[in-house]
Formats: structure tokens, C-alpha cells, sequence
């Protein structure tokens, strides 16, 4: 996979398109000899975030001949791709590349059809734009990147140094990887998934049926709420009810107020000093034992890694001996 091919179009991201010319258009042949040849691909008026002119190497029909192909985020996902871009990109999949996006360029490789019956991801805020726009895509919003063979995809923004990490390391192996990383000054792999950065705000209050339910529920958290109860503040029956959340929300009322336990969990463990047994209960997941198992099962990664992750307050760094020279 010695040959990778970077499309781009006009207005393309700043962050992954230097993600991977940091990892993949950097000689590193005293790593590995000899190392990947990166190729620019795109039109010639293309621009980087509509502030910088870009001059690629290639047009696009370069795509075809490369091993990979990596789709950076698109600039606007309420439009359609660029047709030639996507027909780039399906010629390069038939012709046996490896094809990766990064962030919402999952749009492109699904609007090729490359995502179709596939498992993929997206930055967690455009998940559910994808997966209702093109519903054969299995979309998880939950991970830092998916592979499926010859076709990854990432989340948004620093995920997408995860997955060009996670390819050095398909193709040269762990160590070769880890050194690529420490050169970055970032993990060769981190924890957990985007599930721990995703927010989960309420729906407009004005907007349903439910308006006046969540608040409710979200007040009494702590308390050991069930459907029967839900339905009874809503005055409605439990299978309307759960017509109405499906409708809102997506998923199910008990789901619904899972999510909101783990999400207030979240909130207490960023700013409280609260031990996990005082937020088990106030969260009502009754004890440690058990909001350790739900938040880790939810969020990818155990209470105590979250605090020490997303402290509102970060930890004092040691002073530099020589200030001015990174």
C-alpha cells in the first residue's frame, strides 16, 4: 500500500487534510525505506477551508492508479458530492484500492455505494444524516474508526490521525506505528470511542408532545423511573408514549432515559469531585459496580479515565527549560 492518493475539492477541511500529508507525505524512510509516495489529487482551483488556494499534483482521474484512496471531510454534507469525484473514487474501489474517509467524507463513499450493507462511522454529529440519507450504511457513531477491509472510515476531526495511524499500522506493523505517534506527540491508540464525546442535547421544547416530559424525567433521574411512570406524567398510554419517543428521540423510552443517566454521569464526573458511588446515585444507577459497567459499556472507557480525561480544570504542566523552543 506504498502509493496513497489524497482527493480533495473545493472547500475541503483544513484538519484532515493535514492529518494525513502529516503521517503519509512526510519521508519517514529512516522508519521504513521506502516509505509512502502521496499524491495531491484534485481540481486546480480547489481551496482548503475557502481560505487557502490549493495546487494538487494530480487531477482526480489519478485515483485510479493508486493503492489507497483517503477522502477527507466534505465541505458542505447537505449537498451532493461532486460526480466526478464519487466516480473517481467507485473507479479506484474497482480497481482494487484500498479506500478510507475521514470525518463526512463517508458522504462521498456512501454516495459511491462503497458503504452499502458496510459498517461505517462519521463524526458523531452527522451519524444520523448519514444513516437516514443512505440507509443500506450501518452507521456507528460510537467508534474513532471502522474497517472493513478495504474500506475504513473515521470520525470526526483528531480520529482522523487515528485511523492514518491504524493504517501504518495494517501496513508496517505496531513499533513502526507507536514511532510514527511519538514523532506527533499523540497516542498510537487511544481508549474508548467518540461515544465519549458526544453531547446529547434535549429536542426543542416546543417542538412535540414530550416537551413538558423530559424536564420531569431529567429532575428525577435519581429516582427509579419506568415506562408506567412516564406515561402516566405524559397522560398517555405506554404504547403511545413510545410511538411519540420513537418519533422524537429515535429509540425507546427506557433507552432514552439511559442515555440521559449516563449523560448527567458525564456532566457530575467533569465538574464535581464526587466520589462514583455519589454519582451512581444520583445518577439512579444505584451503585459503583453498576454505573462503572453501564458507563463503560456505554462511553467505551471506565469513570475514573473519563475524569482524568475531561476535568474542567486541566492539570498543571512542568515548566519548559528552555521557553520559546518546541
Amino acid at each position: 500500500m506504498s502509493t496513497v492518493a489524497l482527493a480533495v475539492t473545493d472547500g475541503v477541511s483544513h484538519f484532515e487534510l493535514a492529518a494525513p500529508c502529516e503521517v503519509f507525505g512526510v519521508d519517514r524512510s529512516d522508519l521504513v525505506d521506502p516509505w509512502y509516495e502521496l499524491a495531491v489529487c484534485g481540481p486546480a482551483d480547489a481551496r482548503v477551508g475557502g481560505r487557502f488556494r490549493l495546487e494538487p499534483d494530480r487531477g482526480l482521474d489519478r485515483l485510479v492508479h493508486a493503492d489507497t484512496v483517503i477522502v477527507p471531510a466534505c465541505a458542505d454534507i447537505d449537498a451532493e458530492p461532486p460526480d466526478e469525484l464519487v466516480e473517481a473514487v467507485r473507479a479506484a474501489h474497482q480497481a482494487g484500492a484500498r479506500v478510507v474517509s475521514l470525518c463526512t467524507g463517508a458522504f462521498v463513499l456512501a454516495a459511491a455505494g462503497l458503504l452499502d450493507g458496510r459498517r461505517a462511522t462519521t463524526h458523531w454529529m452527522h451519524a444520523a444524516a448519514l444513516a437516514a440519507r443512505y440507509p443500506r450504511v450501518r452507521v456507528d457513531a460510537d467508534v474513532l474508526y471502522v474497517d472493513d477491509g478495504n474500506v475504513l472510515t473515521s470520525a470526526g476531526k483528531a480520529a482522523a490521525m487515528d485511523l492514518c495511524l491504524h493504517l501504518v499500522r495494517l501496513d508496517h506493523g505496531s513499533a513502526i506505528a507507536n514511532a510514527v505517534a511519538r514523532r506527533l506527540v499523540v497516542p498510537p491508540h487511544r481508549p474508548g470511542g467518540q461515544a465519549q464525546f458526544v453531547s446529547t442535547p434535549l429536542p426543542d421544547p416546543r417542538s412535540h408532545a414530550l416537551a413538558a416530559l423530559f424536564p420531569w424525567a431529567m429532575q428525577r433521574l435519581d429516582q427509579p423511573l419506568t415506562v408506567r411512570d412516564l406515561a402516566r406524567q405524559a397522560n398517555m398510554s405506554s404504547r403511545n408514549l413510545a410511538r411519540h419517543f420513537n418519533a422524537i428521540t429515535g429509540t425507546t423510552p427506557l433507552r432514552w432515559l439511559h442515555a440521559q443517566r449516563i449523560h448527567r454521569a458525564q456532566e457530575l464526573l467533569e465538574t464535581t469531585d464526587d466520589s462514583v458511588d455519589a454519582i451512581a446515585g444520583a445518577t439512579g444507577m444505584g451503585t459503583a459496580a453498576s454505573l462503572r459497567r453501564h458507563f463503560n459499556r456505554t462511553v467505551g472507557v471506565p469513570p475514573d479515565t473519563y475524569r482524568r480525561t475531561f476535568r474542567n480544570a486541566p492539570p498543571r504542566q512542568s515548566g519548559s527549560r528552555n521557553p520559546g523552543h518546541g
